[in-house]
């Protein structure tokens, strides 16, 4: 019987990860869905340059592509109510019914298209309406109910939204439940750019006081928990076989033989005048059948152990304090002079100007003080400095990663 998980997220690059397990763990792209709010259109972009093959032009989405390009079904539709929303996999037929191109408009609506994928009316309310602020939706079909733990397992590792509790926060905002006529949601807008020393509002601090900035790290903690597996039954039954087997059975029979005879009577014939019986028995023989029971085979059952060892792969939080300016440390701006001197020389015939190339540089330093790469060569650290800074600066990283490489080279150099 055909089974759907569904898991919904904060948004679409935690919902985009999960995702990527789901593939990565083997499960077929064809089974698995997503759908998102794209009301900046910063997916739809990459969709129109996403190939019948999956593939993405360069300098558009490589991650995307090689994440969401891959599942069927992929477009962009106008929900009524959301706006803009991407959507791919099956459950893409579901919300996007009469799409037939990239962008078009949506003919039934985003919650019967969920009831009609079986997911009862209320909480399709409440995942339209998540949806609708920015959440993402992740389900994946399956036709094995022994895959459902091992999904569930994969979904759980992102930290999912309980859509009963979302559900009850919205309500006590003063929701009542999703409305199709609404206007799209419009996210607040934030500032991203790394050039900017801070934006908090600056805190005096009295001669004698103090004020603490705490680093706060995201640590993993891998257990373990017993799963019962499949159950082996062994049973004994009696069968009965038919069996046949030739044996050569002895009959005696008597004879009695009339012969007429025409002779005088000898002298032992006269003395035979007298009554006499002579006895024959009879005799045959019969098959008599016997049984003895032996043993041919024995099944022995027992339990084999074994231990295995299995790459746990997750994501942890870091929040650092950066001090800039303050005397005796080695702070950004005393770095800043042979950034600028070094972007002269290699970078200011592109014609971008050093404020643009300034936050590249910025990062280099960052990352050459982070307590976590110090015994790090580049190449292992590239994977996860591309990530941090592809958050804040999409489809970025191919231009500016040999700037950020030569600044973290040189503080660490020195």
């Amino acid at each position: 019987m055909s089974k759907t998980v569904i898991a919904l997220y904060d948004d679409f690059e935690t919902g985009s990860r999960a995702v990527e397990a789901l593939v990565d763990a083997g499960f077929d792209r064809k089974d698995i869905s997503i759908v998102a709010n794209d009301v900046d259109e910063r997916y739809s972009k990459d969709v129109k340059h996403i190939s019948d093959d999956g593939d993405v032009t360069a300098g558009q989405g490589a991650g995307f592509g090689a994440i969401v390009g891959g599942l069927v079904g992929l477009g962009v539709a106008l929900i009524p109510g959301i706006g803009p929303v991407l959507a791919a996999g099956p459950l893409a037929a579901a919300v996007m019914a009469g799409v037939g191109a990239v962008t078009g408009a949506a003919t039934g609506g985003i919650v019967a298209g969920l009831v009609d994928f079986g997911v009862p009316e209320e909480d399709a309310e409440a995942y339209a309406e998540s949806i609708r602020r920015g959440s993402a939706l992740v389900s994946i079909n399956l036709d094995q109910d022994e895959h459902v733990e091992r999904a569930e397992s994969i979904l759980n590792r992102y930290n999912p939204v309980n859509v009963n509790e979302r559900g009850e926060t919205y309500r006590q905002e003063g929701w009542t439940g999703f409305d199709s006529s609404a206007q799209p949601y419009v996210a607040p807008a934030t500032t991203t750019t790394r050039s900017s020393a801070s934006t908090s509002t600056p805190t005096t601090i009295n001669a004698g006081n103090q004020e603490k900035l705490e680093v706060v790290e995201e640590q993993v903690q891998v257990g373990k928990r017993e799963v019962q597996d499949n159950t082996v039954r062994v049973h004994t039954r009696v069968t009965e076989t038919p069996v046949a087997e030739q044996v050569s059975l002895h009959e005696e029979h008597v004879v009695v033989d009339r012969r007429p005879v025409d002779r005088p009577a000898s002298p032992a014939d006269v003395t035979a005048f007298q009554e006499a019986t002579i006895e024959m028995t009879e005799k045959h023989e019969e098959p008599v059948v016997s049984k003895t029971a032996r043993v041919v085979e024995e099944v022995v059952v027992g339990k084999q152990a074994s231990d295995r060892s299995e790459t746990v792969n997750e994501t942890v939080r870091r929040k650092d304090v950066v001090v800039e300016g303050a005397t005796g440390t080695s702070a950004y701006a005393s770095w800043e002079p042979r950034f600028r001197t070094h972007y002269t020389s290699n970078y200011a015939s592109t014609g971008d100007t050093w404020e643009t190339y300034s936050p590249a540089y910025q990062y280099g330093y960052e990352l050459a003080n982070d307590q976590r790469y110090t015994d790090w060569s580049w190449d292992r650290v590239e994977s996860d400095a591309r990530y941090r800074w592809e958050q804040s600066n999409p489809s970025t990283w191919d231009k500016f990663k040999a700037a950020v490489r030569d600044a973290s080279d040189e503080v660490r150099g020195a």
